[in-house]
């Protein structure tokens, strides 16, 4: 949702965002809407949302191996991660789903086959891995197919480590020095 009320969902068999407004009789697509494919105009079995500020959707494309940002009124996106096809590079995503945008711009996004969470500053051309990545296992340091992630208020990071049946939870200014 947005700060208007606004309830936005993604389907994953049209290929489609729908964004649904208080007291509007009728949903209006917001990304995607032209069959499945990967084009900048299509998507990809969507995943998960973020709205933000200006109320641009940025949707994890699982099929096409991309994050796509989407501004209000856009007839089409752009790829703001991966996009560079199926692979464990800093350009590669492989399935992403949760993904969350700071303020900065910067994108999160759970690459679940590569069991990692990868930030994505604004305008990069690659990430950087901020959790995971040390192969799948249990240990604090490891994943195993992370799905969803959100952030609280103090800035800490929790992910939904669902191979693991746990929800781990990280300090993000520790990860970065």
């Amino acid at each position: 949702m947005d700060e208007n009320g606004s309830l936005y969902v993604a389907d994953q068999q049209k290929h489609e965002v729908r964004r649904y407004r208080i007291g509007d009789t009728e949903e209006t697509v917001v990304a995607g809407g032209n069959g499945k494919g990967n084009r900048p105009d299509q998507l990809n079995e969507p995943h998960y949302l973020f709205v933000d500020r200006n109320h641009s959707v940025y949707v994890s494309d699982t099929g096409n191996r991309r994050v796509m940002k989407w501004e209000e009124g856009a007839k089409q996106g752009i790829i703001v991660a991966g996009g560079q096809g199926l692979g464990h590079n800093l350009t590669q995503l492989d399935d992403p789903a949760g993904i969350a945008v700071d303020q900065l711009g910067t994108i999160y996004v759970t690459d679940w086959e590569n069991h990692r969470i990868m930030r994505w500053p604004k305008g990069a051309t690659q990430g950087s891995i901020l959790a995971g990545g040390n192969g799948v296992g249990e240990q604090s340091n490891q994943l195993n197919l992370p799905f969803g992630l959100s952030f609280d208020q103090h800035g800490n990071l929790y992910i939904a480590d669902t191979g693991n049946h746990r929800v781990q939870k990280f300090n993000i200014e520790e990860t970065t020095n």
